[in-house]
């Protein structure tokens, strides 16, 4: 059974975990094993009933389109214990070390580095195993073998000590290798500000169980901030912008990327034509997503475009933070805790509900002028959404 295509731009997956054993009878659109791209885990169903037999090991990386087991759709399903005699119990074993055997031979010519490769890694006393190939077969190339990076020495960590060991996931290790090329490849830099939270909370109290009987969603925070982002790239298309070689483009829709947490860590689904949504739309958006999300049954298509993130670590707690940008996005704004601060009003120290924004941005293509003025419209926009956000009709814009 070949691994299917998960979405566009991806060539290869890793076998995470087989859910089943090798000569167990599967049915058709049983989950058989998860794999990992380089955007989500995702789930592999049998294509037909029978007894698989597994062709690759968890942690093998695998093409799309390659063979990971075969299904023998002739055999029925065991309903008895099958007897074998000594002779083919005897002929079974030696066929599995064979196996096993083969296995390690082509492993060990797929993990083979180039001699050029070998040369650096010797250098740097890196030992082959221990390095990611992205040559055919997995061969380390002498590009691999330069961003290696030496091995810790762990026995003069732990000095005997207990330790654990396990091997990061494909999404993980891509998603390590994007934030250092984003910070290697971008001008990245940031810019902060903060927002009275008040009048967001004013309206949420008012209007919120009014909200939720008619639309059987929480009227959040995320629909206020989406709308604010939209708005504030209208009148800021570099922030609203990316880089393709040596040309700019730039976007009359908006599809937003908001960071949702999931099982298998953080992920980023899109709101596709944000622009076209009201509040009810977004929050149902979000919460359909944030859903397929904690059941893992987020889609790399899901997850695909986007051209500007709204990341929220406030959720977790965090009190301010740099956001790291989502390429090939050239904008990311973050959101934070809020929290109960003494502000000067009107020449009067008042207690208020406040939060920090920041927003990172691609230096190369936008300026200053626009990253300040972009955020700054932002702050406007929340701290008078009814002026801002509602035009002045609350009841019309959240449709109760």
């Amino acid at each position: 059974m070949p691994v299917p295509s998960p979405g566009e731009s991806i060539s290869e997956v890793e076998i995470a975990q087989w859910l089943v054993k090798d000569g167990d009878y599967v049915e058709k659109d049983q989950t058989i094993a998860e794999v990992d791209s380089d955007k989500a885990t995702l789930d592999l169903p049998a294509q037909e009933s029978g007894i698989i037999t597994l062709k690759a090991e968890e942690g093998d990386t695998v093409l799309v389109g390659d063979i990971v087991c075969t299904i023998d759709t002739t055999a029925k399903k065991a309903t008895k214990e099958i007897k074998v005699d000594s002779a083919d119990k005897s002929n079974l074993i030696k066929e599995i070390e064979e196996d096993k055997i083969e296995k390690k031979e082509t492993k060990k010519i797929i993990d083979a580095p180039s001699p050029a490769a070998k040369k650096i890694l010797e250098e740097k006393g890196i030992k082959p195993e221990n390095v990611i190939g992205s040559g055919k077969n997995g061969r380390i190339s002498k590009e691999d073998a330069l961003k290696a990076l030496p091995k810790v020495d762990i026995d003069s960590i732990s000095k005997n000590r207990e330790i654990e060991s396990k091997k990061m996931s494909l999404l993980r290790r891509k998603v390590s290798e994007r934030l250092v090329a984003v910070k290697n490849q971008t001008a990245m830099l940031t810019t902060f500000n903060e927002v009275n939270m008040t009048p967001i909370f004013d309206l949420r109290k008012k209007y919120k169980e009014t909200f939720k009987t008619k639309h059987d969603v929480s009227l959040g925070f995320m629909s206020f901030f989406t709308k604010a982002v939209v708005n504030s790239l209208k009148d800021f298309p570099d922030v609203h912008s990316m880089i393709d070689g040596d040309q700019q483009i730039k976007f009359d829709f908006y599809d937003i990327s908001i960071a949702v947490s999931g099982p298998k860590g953080l992920m980023v689904p899109v709101v596709r034509d944000a622009q076209k949504l009201t509040f009810a739309g977004i929050e149902k958006e979000i919460k359909r997503l944030a859903l397929k999300a904690r059941d893992g049954l987020i889609t790399v298509e899901d997850m695909s475009g986007g051209t500007f993130t709204i990341s929220n670590g406030g959720v977790f707690g965090s009190m301010l933070s740099t956001p790291i940008l989502n390429p090939p996005q050239s904008a990311i704004l973050g959101m934070h805790n809020i929290i109960e601060r003494p502000i000067a009003v009107h020449g009067k120290v008042e207690i208020h509900p406040m939060m920090y924004l920041a927003l990172s941005y691609d230096h190369r293509i936008i300026d200053g002028k626009e990253s300040v003025g972009f955020l700054l419209k932002v702050k406007e926009l929340l701290e008078n959404p009814i002026e801002g956000l509602m035009n002045n009709n609350v009841k019309k814009s959240l449709e109760i």
